[in-house]
């Protein structure tokens, strides 16, 4: 995920200065995904420069001019067609949650399609993990050593796994059905 998507996903539900966006990012996105302030500002430079992005300046007493940036009409059709295409990793979350946070209802379809595909993923992956722990560990209670580590790790990892699909699973039985989502 670039951090162009996540700072087009901020000014897709609200314009604002880069100190702004800064802060909206730092309270939300920044939770799951890290940028710093100069990151962010050059980022906005740049995507002014691509037409994603444009700004409006407005003069303060004593300071310098500050500049509120918002989204254009390539910048939410940039959006949309990185919403609409499966991502390349599908264990990261990150970028996931960034998409079904920015979507809007004609890209619902598709991001479904996608929650779906990830949650299989996951799914598979978890019982994977409950596969090899009933396997390798079938009295975990009698583990030591290096044996215990090992069985933590992989207890790690079944719950992450199902995390995620009990996440996915809500966030296809609260989103509205591609039918839907596409009459709107």
């Amino acid at each position: 995920m670039a951090l162009e998507h996540a700072l087009l996903v901020s000014l897709s539900e609200r314009s604002g200065t880069g100190y702004q966006l800064t802060r909206r990012f730092d309270r939300s996105i920044g939770h799951w995904w890290r940028a710093s302030h100069q990151q962010i500002y050059k980022t906005l430079a740049r995507m002014t420069t691509s037409g994603l992005v444009t700004y409006v300046e407005q003069a303060q007493d004593g300071k310098p001019d500050k500049k509120v940036y918002s989204i254009t009409d390539t910048g939410r059709k940039t959006l949309s067609e990185w919403i609409r295409t499966p991502g390349k990793d599908s264990t990261d979350q990150r970028e996931l949650a960034v998409k079904i946070r920015g979507a809007a209802p004609s890209d619902l379809p598709d991001l479904m399609a996608e929650v779906r595909r990830v949650r299989d993923r996951h799914a598979e992956r978890a019982e994977l993990f409950r596969t090899l722990e009933g396997r390798d560990y079938p009295t975990p209670s009698t583990l030591t050593g290096t044996d215990l580590q090992q069985y933590l790790v992989l207890r790690g990892g079944v719950l992450s796994e199902q995390g995620t699909v009990d996440w996915l699973d809500e966030v296809l039985a609260a989103l509205p059905s591609p039918s839907i989502a596409s009459a709107e």
